[in-house]
């Protein structure tokens, strides 16, 4: 199965060197266990954002994100593992797990006789 990790994290609470960091280490170590498909990227400020909404054929764009959060999305990162379970004990692995939060999403696969809904 296919996840996408989203990388979340209070502003505020990230370490002045995490940037600078990154995931050195867990990301080799994830390449050498055939599991990560597509490197993380890093997103830039909400502040650089657009928030497109298209209701009764009018577009509608407001600048950053819509929510009022302190938490925001700072990367993602797509893996294929076995299971939730065991994409769940990669993103703890993740060195952002430790200042911030890492939300596991399975991607949907149209192949899948029994979609979500």
């Amino acid at each position: 199965m296919k996840f996408l990790l989203m990388i979340c994290a209070d502003v505020g609470l990230v370490p002045d060197d995490a940037f600078q960091q990154g995931c050195e280490g867990w990301t080799e170590e994830m390449e050498a266990r055939g599991v990560l498909l597509a490197g993380g990227a890093g997103l830039r400020s909400p502040a650089e954002a657009r928030t497109v909404r298209v209701r009764a054929d009018e577009v509608s764009i407001t600048d950053g994100p819509f929510a009022e959060t302190k938490e925001l999305i700072g990367g993602l990162t797509l893996i294929e593992c076995a299971d939730i379970d065991e994409a769940v004990k990669i993103a703890a692995q993740h060195p952002s797990a430790r200042y911030g939060a890492i939300e596991v999403r399975p991607i949907y696969d149209p192949s899948d006789p029994n979609p979500p809904w």
